[in-house]
């Protein structure tokens, strides 16, 4: 018989590079929330290596980044390479934000466990954090 989990999820949700556009970030944070989920915000304009810092920090099960600036391959890269540089590769990271087809199929490869695009549902990602977690 599983475990059954005491805590709430604890989702980090990022906003790595120079992107200034977080309105979808903070609704899918909300929705987290009411989702009774533990949402840690970073804010704006985070580098990779302070959203490594405070996912290993705060002991985050997922680690949630919203890019829409284009620079999505890099950002991600450096995310996952920053996250098994401090044995905390086994974290999951989830993307979301404007980002081409053909560009998700690589971030997957890079270890990303799924993109969601716009038109996502709210539902649809936290059912899948949900599901992810309970693993």
């Amino acid at each position: 018989m599983a475990a059954v989990r005491t805590t709430p999820i604890r989702v980090l949700v990022a906003k790595p590079g120079l992107d200034g556009h977080d309105r979808g970030a903070k609704v899918l944070a909300h929705a987290m929330r009411d989702a009774g989920m533990e949402v840690i915000y970073t804010g704006l304009r985070q580098t990779p290596a302070t959203i490594v810092d405070i996912a290993v920090e705060e002991d985050v099960d997922v680690v949630c980044v919203s890019v829409l600036s284009g620079a999505h391959n890099m950002l991600f890269a450096e995310i996952m390479e920053g996250l098994r540089a401090r044995a905390a590769g086994d974290i999951p990271v989830l993307g979301g934000g404007v980002i081409p087809d053909q560009d998700i199929a690589l971030l997957k490869q890079m270890g990303v466990r799924e993109v969601f695009t716009p038109g996502a549902s709210l539902t649809a990602i936290t059912g899948y954090i949900r599901d992810l977690v309970s693993a």
